[in-house]
């Protein structure tokens, strides 16, 4: 992988800026549930299988098939777009899932609803190695459900060589939500993430509102400039776009996470030009920092082999492994020394403090979370 080209390129980019995740598993609801894990002799006896569901394209599969062959767990994996379908799943009372990664203002969300098990992450002997900025987070405290992922931010991704974005990259929301902005770029195609909190957060910034804002005027006005931008769009996509739309020209312009944009660049990288085809900036008006979790729901049957699946994710080079993959930073400080060193210093995948000064955590709104849902609704119904 030809990892130095995209640094150099990315490095470019972010520069200028500045100038800036299905269907049940098997064991679903309806099936027989299998035992919960016991142990023998002090001995943990993992379950013969573990069900993971997680955001499409974020993790490495060798990883899978290694924890598969060490252990043998049999690993059923299945995926979803964004939070608000992992809720969703959850709150319908699915069950057959062990292992799940929801971002941080949806584990405060879920804690409160009672849909994640407990854990002791000190008891887990890898969570040592987790970076001390991720240990103790406001939306987990003492992190007693979850342990950290990865983490990374949300901005806009470009077509480089567009002539729109000759003079710059498109370093304002208003790319997504100004029509005057919009109406050259929509027939060459424009997706925005079809995410509720992230959508609506980044209209938030573009009005100069709080992501987290629970003003319900504040919200209706969000709204409306999405109702406006809304038929310059060609596509809602959060779960495959950077490969289905991206990396095919089907769009010149993306509401992304960095690390898809990151991976559209490289999977579109030409050897002879040096160059990849996407871009990231992020915004002026501010952003969203991220960061993802792995927890258990309260209702898994497979407990104890989750928590095993929890530690062996944190193993420094397994943790490296990933992160190498889907270019999003690790939470873990030990995976450094194995990190790709060119992503380690990539200012488009661990940013400068300039840029990480206009991110901001998206956080548990409480019951202005039911204001957002009446705003996504009248989005996606109009």
């Amino acid at each position: 992988m030809h990892k130095r080209f995209f640094v150099l390129i990315l490095m470019l980019f972010v520069a200028a800026a500045l100038a800036a995740c299905g269907g049940g598993p098997a064991g679903g609801p309806g099936a027989a549930e299998e035992p919960a894990d016991e142990t023998a002799g002090g001995e943990l006896q993992l379950a013969p299988e573990l069900s993971v569901y997680n955001w499409a394209d974020y993790i490495d599969e060798q990883v899978l098939a290694d924890y598969e062959e060490r252990y043998g767990v049999k690993i059923i994996y299945d995926t979803y777009a964004s939070n608000e379908d992992l809720l969703t799943k959850l709150q319908a009372g699915a069950s057959g899932y062990d292992v799940i990664f929801p971002s941080d203002y949806m584990v405060a969300q879920m804690i409160e609803l009672g849909l994640l098990a407990e854990i002791d992450a000190e008891a887990m002997p890898n969570f040592a190695n987790i970076s001390d900025v991720f240990k103790d987070p406001p939306y987990d405290p003492g992190n007693a459900h979850c342990t950290p992922y990865q983490w990374g931010m949300t901005g806009i991704a470009y077509r480089r060589g567009n002539p729109a974005f000759a003079e710059g990259p498109p370093n304002s929301w208003a790319y997504l939500f100004d029509p005057t902005r919009l109406e050259p770029l929509a027939p060459q195609g424009i997706n925005v993430l079809n995410d509720q909190r992230e959508l609506i957060s980044a209209a938030l910034f573009y009005l100069g509102y709080s992501p987290n804002t629970t003003n319900r005027t504040e919200l209706e006005a969000a709204r409306d400039v999405i109702l406006q931008a809304k038929p310059y769009w060609k596509t809602f996509n959060s779960e495959d776009y950077y490969s289905t739309l991206m990396e095919s020209d089907e769009i010149v312009l993306s509401h992304a996470w960095s690390g898809d944009a990151a991976q559209a660049f490289w999977n579109t990288y030409d050897e002879a030009t040096g160059e990849g085809n996407w871009l990231f900036t992020v915004p002026v008006e501010g952003a969203v920092r991220f960061a993802d979790n792995v927890c258990i729901p309260a209702n898994s049957q497979r407990q104890e082999t989750a928590r095993h699946f929890m530690n062996y994710l944190m193993e420094p080079e397994v943790a490296a492994a990933i992160t190498n993959f889907t270019f999003y930073p690790s939470a873990n400080e030990a995976a450094k020394e194995f990190i790709d060193e060119d992503i380690l210093t990539n200012p488009g995948i661990y940013p400068p403090p300039e840029v990480a000064a206009k991110l901001q955590w998206l956080e548990d709104v409480g019951d202005a979370i039911f204001d957002y849902d009446e705003m996504w609704t009248a989005i996606k119904g109009q």
